[in-house]
Parts: C-alpha cells; structure tokens; sequence
C-alpha cells in the first residue's frame, strides 16, 4: 500500500527554530550583502587557521573507525532483521549514493582541480605546469575526492540506518546518541543536535548547488555569450528550485531514483564519449598512477598540513573540502540511510566508501587528464584559463573537441539534473529531520525548505560569491565535527552492547538445553 505524505505540522520546535534561524540569516544577506561578505572573509580565515588541524585529524581517523568497522567481526550484522533484503537494487542503489553525495561537486571540479593543481602546485619546489605537476595535480585531486569524504557520510549514514532499523528508533541524528548523552536535559540536548543538523544540512548543500549555479551561469556566458551577472545566476536558482521542489514532491521513488539513473546514464555516456575520443592510452596510464600514488601516500595526504612554511593550500583545498562534507554529511548520511535498509554493515561501508570514489577517479581521470594532457602535449592554456575563471573549466576543455556547443549544452543539461537531485534529496531529508523523523514528511514542509534552501543559496552568490559559500560550509561544519566523533562512540557502544547480549542469550540457550 503507497505511503501518504504526512500532514504538516508547524509546532515541531526543530523545524521552527532552524528554519527562522535559516530565514533571518537569509535576511542578514539580502538587506546587508557588504557586511555579510566582511564577516565571511574574517571567520573563513580564523577559522581554517585555527581548526584546519581538526578538521584533518578527525576525518583520518573516521576513515580508520569506518574500515575497522567494515572488516571486523561488526561486518555482517545486517541493517534491519537478520533476514531483511536490500530495498533497492545494486545498481538504484549505487546511482542514488553517487547523485545525492557529490555528483555537482565532481563535475564543477573534474577539471578545474587538476588544472589548478597543476598551475599551482600543492608541494613546494614542484615546477608548475611541468610532468612532475601533473602528476602531483592528479594524487591529490584523487585524495580529496576518495574515501575520506566518503568515511564521512558513511558514519552518519550507518548510525542512523543501525539505530533505526535494528533497534526502531526515529531517524534522526540526536537518536543516535542517546548513550552518550546527560540523562538530565537528554531532550534539550537532542533537540539542539537536531537544529543544527538542519543548519549545517541547509548550508552545505546550498554550497554546492551555488557552484553549481555559478558554473552552468558560466557556461552559458562561455558558450552563448548570456549575462553573467547576479540577475542572471538569481534567475538559473528560480528555475532549478521549481524542478527541485516538482521532483521532491513525487517521492523518493519516482522523482529522486529516475533523476539518479538519469545522472549515472549521462555520466557513463560522457566518460565512455571522452576515454574514446580523448587520449586514451595517457587517461587509462593517468588513472592507473593515480590509484598507485593515491595509495602509496594515502598517510601522508591525510596529515599533511604546512605549520612550518605558513602556505595556505591545504586550507584553501583539503580543508575546505572536509569542512564541506561534514557540513553535508547529515544530509547524505540521513538519505543514504533511507535507502540502505536490509544491507550489512560490511556492504554498506564497502559499497559507501569504495564505489563512488572509484566513479569520481574514473571522471577525474577522463576529464581531468584530458586537460592535462592538452597542456603538456599538444600547447594549449587550459590551465590558465582555469585559472582565471573556474566555473568555466569543463567547457575550456570541451572546446577542443568536435561538437563543442551539442557537448556543452549536454553537459549543463548534467549539471542541472545533478543540482535538481542533490537539491531535492536534501528536501526530502530537511523534512525527515524536522518533522520528527517521519518517512514521508509533508510536502508544504518540503516546500518551505526548498525556498529557504534557494533564498540562503542566492543570498551567499550575490554577497560574497564562493568564498561565502566556502565560509559557509567551514563554519557550519565545526560544531557538527563533535557530533560526529560523539556518533562514532554512540555506535561503538551499541554494537559492543549487542553483541554481548546476543552471546549472553546464547549461552542461556544453551544452559536451558542442558
């Protein structure tokens, strides 16, 4: 029997408080652009200076909780009832994860990471622009967007499918901490977890469908000469909320799971066109090394910071990049335990961290290569074109190829349907996580997210560009980085709690046989 929307409720605390929260912020910027952009620029600094250690520690270690977790004798308890089957297929499943985690972010980066890296490189005393760039450009363009991103989602996601499926609890983040929490003011402290949940949610995702509304406003401007303005990028937001809150509306099993397949479709036609017709054998060397780079410094990347030499690069990339991802993590962590249901531990954490990754290097590989390649061998400026402005990168590199304008006009139709799928996921689980939990939050609550969630999006293009959308992201995800360290024990202790009772419950089994 198909489930009903449920009916709105606007006395839930969490979902008033955020949302006025989120409305006054929006506020803030649209009346005062110029004071909203000063501050960005001064907390994005103290900020990353002072907490990129953080950052950095805590995600490595995530990584190592996560495939600890993954291997151990925790491995093959099953998201559910021992006997429950995955709810969606390998495949749905798959497209979903790589839609609603980073699929605008990879197509933004591709190729402006790499080429960047390559102009500027991360390491002192690499010769920008040289081999020995390109290749540093490519291992730490592969770093940022492996499995340390995706450790991140992976725990949030796997706490909440543990507490909910197997122990029934709501789906909420301030559910799974329970045993770490105060039993004195244990419902004040949840609510709080909730509310920022929700903020950090709102702000990371409206960080990626910001660059993702500067770059097709850049690609328009590249390929058809259209204004590349504020007006212009404000219009492009309007449109791609109407297609978000349409698909949101339709359910996670209509609107969100046809767009996914849509995307994954799309991006294997594109990587299969390019791997063809690009140089092939250079992509396919370039990925190989990549891979063996990325694992043979994977240590190294995940503590490298420069207190010695005071260079920004670590803070303006990685750090941003894991700040970014813990700002999402409640969103993606949330939607990938919706859809996670029936599946064990070890599949899930396998499937979360290795999969997408895989998907992301293959394009980086593909796109990103191909740009280098161009660079190195046959003369042309990618790079510096890059380097002048990043929204336009991919569509730089399309123009070296035949069928520039059908090419790029595909490529803003991926660009689109990528923020339409993270946009709307994010609805759906901004209204899971203010409407108590529910399955099947109500659509006026979806809507309600969806223009807040355009307003603060348009708000930070206009003020500050993408430093505030960095600035946003980074702020945001510190006191979610507590929380997630404070999951990591919560589960630990759930998982060692029934284990030891499902050895307890044996043994009396066994005692009573006797």
């Amino acid at each position: 029997m198909k489930e009903k929307p449920e009916k709105a409720s606007f006395t839930n605390t969490v979902f008033i408080v955020s949302a006025v929260i989120i409305g006054l912020f929006t506020i803030w910027g649209a009346f005062s652009p110029a004071s909203l952009a000063n501050y960005a620029g001064v907390v994005f600094n103290f900020t990353s200076n002072a907490f990129g250690w953080f950052y950095l520690f805590s995600v490595a270690i995530f990584v190592f909780f996560c495939l600890y977790l993954a291997f151990s004798k925790y491995g093959s308890i099953r998201l559910g009832k021992d006997n429950e089957k995955a709810e969606f297929s390998l495949f749905s499943w798959i497209s979903m994860l790589f839609s609603a985690g980073f699929g605008v972010g990879i197509v933004f980066w591709g190729v402006a990471e790499p080429l960047t890296h390559f102009a500027v490189p991360p390491l002192e005393g690499v010769e920008p622009q040289s081999a020995e760039a390109a290749r540093v450009a490519m291992r730490y363009s592969f770093f940022n967007w492996g499995i340390h991103q995706w450790s991140v989602f992976a725990i949030v996601g796997l706490a909440l499918s543990y507490f909910q499926y197997r122990h029934k609890q709501k789906g909420l983040i301030s559910e799974t901490l329970e045993s770490v929490m105060p039993k004195r003011g244990r419902s004040t402290l949840k609510v709080s977890v909730s509310i920022l949940a929700v903020i950090a949610t709102v702000i990371g995702v409206s960080t990626s469908v910001g660059m993702g509304i500067m770059q097709i406003n850049g690609g328009l401007n590249y390929v058809f000469a259209t204004p590349n303005n504020a007006w212009m990028q404000i219009a492009i937001v309007g449109i791609i909320m109407v297609l978000y809150l349409i698909s949101s509306t339709t359910g996670i099993n209509k609107g969100i799971k046809f767009l996914s397949l849509t995307n994954m479709l799309l991006v294997a036609i594109l990587m299969v066109v390019f791997l063809i017709s690009g140089p092939t054998v250079f992509i396919l060397e370039s990925f190989v090394l990549g891979i063996g780079d990325y694992v043979q410094n994977f240590v190294e990347m995940s503590f490298f910071l420069t207190p010695y030499t005071g260079d920004a690069w670590v803070h303006n990339w990685t750090v941003f990049y894991w700040a970014w991802v813990i700002a999402w993590s409640p969103f993606v962590g949330s939607f990938v335990a919706r859809i996670s249901k029936g599946r064990t531990i070890r599949e899930f954490i396998l499937g979360v961290m290795i999969v997408p990754p895989v998907i992301a290097f293959i394009w980086m590989a593909i796109f990103g290569g191909t740009g280098l390649y161009m660079d190195l061998f046959t003369g042309t400026a990618i790079s510096e074109a890059v380097s002048q402005d990043t929204t336009t990168a991919v569509f730089v590199l399309l123009q070296e190829f035949p069928f520039y304008t059908l090419l790029s006009v595909i490529m803003i139709i991926l660009i689109v349907i990528f923020l339409v799928t993270s946009a709307d996921s994010a609805v759906f689980v901004l209204g899971m996580m203010s409407s108590d939990g529910s399955q099947n939050p109500s659509n006026t609550v979806k809507i309600i997210w969806g223009v807040l969630m355009a307003a603060i999006t348009a708000v930070l293009i206009v003020s500050s560009g993408l430093q505030g959308l960095q600035t946003a992201s980074l702020v945001s995800a510190l006191p979610f980085t507590f929380i997630l360290i404070f999951i990591s024990v919560s589960l630990m202790k759930a998982l060692n709690r029934d284990r030891q009772q499902k050895i307890e419950n044996i043994s009396s089994m066994q005692r009573k046989a006797q």
